[in-house]
C-alpha cells in the first residue's frame, strides 16, 4: 500500500514541473462566515501552529473536529482553550463532544493504522482531511519502520492515513483533502534509488525537499485517481510562518531565522488562511490537484 506506481509518479512529476504556473495561486484571506454543522474534519498536528488555528476555525464553525496529535497532553490544553473560546462566544456549555483527540505518531506506521481504525470506528463520513503535521531540517535518523524520518513523517504517514480513511471520505457529499506542502519542493527530487538518502547522501534540506515534493506529487496523483468522485484535493504552501517547525535548525540557519523572525515570518493564523481557503472556497472545484500559495 505504501508503494507508489513509479512510472505514474515520474510522469506526474514531469507534468507538474512543466506546468507549475497552472498550480500556483494567490489565496485571499478566509472569510469567516459559513457554518459546518454536521460535517467532520480530521486534522493532523492540530496542537500547535497552523494546525491549531485550523482546528480552532473548524470547531468555531460548528464542525466535528478530530485533532490527531503526537503529544496528547499538549493537545488537551489546546482543545480546552478552543472550547473555552467557543463557550465564551456562544454562551453555550454543550460543546464537550465537538473536539476529539486521537494519538498519532506519523513516523510509526503502526500508530497511523491504529489512529485510522479509531477514526473509522467513530464516524460515518469525513468531509475534510487536513494533512498538516510535519517536521523540517532534522538531523539524519530513521523511523522504527526503517524509513528516513522526514520522508516518513511528512509523506509516508499521511499517504497511509489518507488511504486508510478514503472509504469514509468517499461518503461525504463534498470532501476535500489538503496536504501541507512547501515552496521547498522546488529544488527537491525523489531519489527512488536511495529513498533514505544513505551512504553520505543525506542533508537536512535535501530530505525535507524530497518529502515536500512527495506531498505535491501525491496531491496530483490523488486528484487524477479521484477525478470522477466528489473529492477534491489540494497542496498548499502556507508561506514563511512563525511556528515550531524550525526547532531543529542550528548554527547560521537558526541565527538567520531568529534575526528575521519578526520581520518576515507571518503568524500561524495568517499561515492557515491558505488551508482554509482550499477547504471552503467553492470556486476552486475545477482546480483539484492544484498547488496554492
Amino acid at each position: 500500500m505504501l508503494c507508489f506506481h513509479i512510472q505514474s509518479i515520474i510522469e506526474t512529476q514531469a507534468n507538474f514541473l512543466n506546468n507549475i504556473g497552472v498550480y500556483r495561486r494567490k489565496c485571499a484571506k478566509f472569510p469567516d462566515g459559513e457554518r459546518l454543522t454536521g460535517r467532520t474534519a480530521v486534522i493532523t498536528g492540530a496542537n500547535s501552529g497552523i494546525g491549531r488555528h485550523t482546528a480552532r476555525i473548524f470547531a468555531r464553525l460548528d464542525a466535528k473536529v478530530f485533532m490527531l496529535c503526537r503529544d496528547l497532553n499538549k493537545a488537551r490544553i489546546v482543545r480546552d482553550e478552543i472550547l473555552d473560546e467557543i463557550r465564551l462566544n456562544n454562551n453555550n456549555d454543550q460543546q464537550e463532544n465537538r473536539i476529539e483527540l486521537i494519538q498519532l505518531d506519523l513516523s510509526s506506521l503502526q500508530s497511523v493504522r491504529k489512529c485510522a481504525q479509531e477514526i473509522n470506528d467513530k464516524v460515518d463520513q469525513i468531509d475534510y482531511l487536513i494533512n498538516n503535521a510535519g517536521i523540517m531540517m532534522c538531523p539524519e535518523s530513521k523511523t522504527i519502520d526503517g524509513f528516513e524520518s522526514q520522508f516518513a513523517t511528512n509523506h509516508l504517514g499521511h499517504f497511509l492515513l489518507t488511504n486508510l480513511l478514503l472509504d469514509k471520505i468517499r461518503r461525504s457529499s463534498s470532501a476535500r483533502i489538503i496536504n501541507l506542502a512547501s515552496i521547498a519542493h522546488i529544488p527537491g527530487s525523489i531519489h527512488f534509488d536511495n529513498i533514505n538518502l544513505e551512504n553520505g547522501a543525506y542533508t537536512p534540506l535535501k530530505a525535507y525537499a524530497q518529502s515536500k515534493l512527495a506531498n505535491v506529487l501525491f496531491t496530483l496523483e490523488l486528484a487524477r485517481k479521484l477525478r470522477d468522485t466528489n473529492i477534491r484535493t489540494y497542496a498548499v504552501h502556507p508561506g514563511l510562518v512563525n511556528t515550531e517547525l524550525g526547532r531543529h535548525l542550528n548554527g547560521l540557519a537558526l541565527c538567520l531565522l531568529n534575526f528575521f523572525r519578526r520581520m518576515i515570518l507571518i503568524s500561524p493564523e495568517l499561515g492557515a488562511q491558505t488551508t482554509l481557503h482550499c477547504a471552503f472556497d467553492s470556486n476552486i472545484n475545477d482546480d483539484s490537484g492544484g498547488y496554492f500559495a
